[in-house]
């Protein structure tokens, strides 16, 4: 897919470029950014960044497995990076960083909102999760904004860097934003409380057991 332009009340996203290096570059020398996000490479050198907008971003556009948007406000300062991950058909995964000297603001829930939406409407996903190392609430306070359910925690859910911590995930899906779905989607039941103490009375046999 050719990279896209999207616009917000307060923010321009597009695709990065060479001439977006140092902004990246500065960005990614946040001690909170080089905590919590655990891809970056640490220390984050000026040839990292290089990579990144000159390779590793153009490519996942290109191959359509990636596809990264940098915020960026009307003076062209960076207020942050985005990203929409495909994980296969109707599926994908989002993330994001704010720079800091920008936090706080709501650039990047604003950013976030409109990303979803386009991944929805132009990826035809179904369902776009979310994932964050437990703790993160700066992530976790974006998600909930944006309209993202949190589903639990995932033990061992991520790797920081060499080491296994447990992470939240969270989901988003068409009808949460008011948009259709392009699959029909059927959520299972929602048991009353009196059946759900039933159930625990009820044997609970392995599904591949047969009698003897």
């Amino acid at each position: 897919m050719e990279p896209v332009v999207l616009t917000t009340e307060r923010l321009l996203l597009r695709a990065v470029r060479p001439d977006d290096t140092e902004a990246v570059f500065a960005a990614a020398q946040d001690p909170a950014i080089q905590r919590w996000i655990s891809s970056f490479p640490s220390p984050y050198l000026r040839e990292h960044a290089e990579t990144f907008v000159g390779g590793t971003a153009p490519a996942g556009w290109a191959d359509d497995s990636n596809y990264t948007f940098g915020a960026f406000r009307p003076s062209g300062e960076l207020a942050g990076m985005l990203s929409v991950v495909t994980h296969g058909p109707g599926h994908g995964e989002i993330g994001y960083w704010a720079t800091r000297e920008h936090r706080g603001r709501g650039y990047i829930t604003e950013a976030a909102s409109a990303v979803a939406r386009w991944a929805f409407t132009a990826l035809a996903m179904d369902r776009l999760e979310w994932h964050a190392e437990v703790g993160n609430h700066a992530s976790r306070a974006v998600a909930e904004r944006v309209g993202f359910t949190v589903e639990g925690v995932l033990r061992a859910g991520v790797d920081s860097r060499g080491v296994r911590r447990d992470s939240w995930v969270g989901s988003l899906l068409p009808s949460d934003l008011g948009l259709p779905s392009t699959a029909p989607y059927l959520p299972a039941p929602v048991r009353p409380p009196e059946a759900k103490a039933q159930a625990k009375g009820d044997c609970q046999c392995h599904p591949l057991s047969s009698p003897a």
